[in-house]
């Protein structure tokens, strides 16, 4: 509905002085260059230590974009078992854990732990005393090695082929027996009543041999 004749203006707050309120950004050549020295001395600091942590390769989530890969959170229990390295060990040699994270393929599995077996044939383990070193420690001149600033420059997270492939029909996989529905259903429903099962085979064996003694 249209406003009609002379309406009066309220008393709304038109007094408010923006040109304080307005946000410039005149420090970016400055913050550019301050970021930079911040991230030397952080190298320097830690030298000869990377900077940034080894983490897993992950899969995006959603459909749309699980095709891409990314760097993830931390490394599952698992795979640091399957790798061979301890958990109390793993963040001190620069690996992220993620205790929550699961492994629900043998893809994932495979590709992560392989990526910590590539990180131990290359991590060097310097003695904290020189003169004193432990079980694990690499004798190595640290001068005649490579180092690595950064990790992800050593082991970067390659984008995996994303594009449609044709294969043939005989390559198609075996129809499951009796529908993968139904053979999903009987797997959980074994997995849920395992523990009944044999408590209930248990209770009817002590039965068994109480009523022959």
């Amino acid at each position: 509905m249209a406003i009609k004749h002379n309406q009066k203006i309220v008393n709304n707050h038109f007094r408010k002085d923006w040109q304080r309120r307005v946000r410039t950004h005149f420090d970016q050549p400055g913050k550019k260059a301050s970021r930079r020295v911040a991230r030397q001395a952080k190298a320097a600091a830690l030298a000869p230590r990377p900077v940034d942590k080894l983490r897993p390769i992950v899969r995006c989530p959603t459909i749309k974009y699980n095709r891409r890969v990314r760097a993830g959170r931390g490394f599952t229990l698992t795979e640091l078992k399957e790798a061979g390295i301890a958990r109390p060990l793993a963040r001190t040699i620069g690996i992220a854990v993620d205790h929550r994270r699961q492994n629900l393929s043998e893809e994932s599995l495979s590709i992560n732990v392989a990526r910590l077996k590539a990180y131990k044939e290359r991590l060097i383990l310097l003695p904290r005393k020189s003169n004193a070193p432990k079980k694990g420690d690499t004798k190595t001149d640290l001068s005649k090695v490579n180092k690595a600033s950064t990790i992800s420059s050593v082991l970067p997270i390659a984008p995996t082929d994303i594009a449609f492939k044709e294969i043939k029909k005989s390559e198609m996989p075996k129809e499951v027996e009796g529908g993968a529905y139904t053979a999903l259903r009987v797997a959980r429903s074994n997995q849920r009543y395992q523990g009944a099962r044999e408590k209930r085979a248990k209770d009817k064996a002590e039965a068994e041999s109480a009523s022959k003694k």
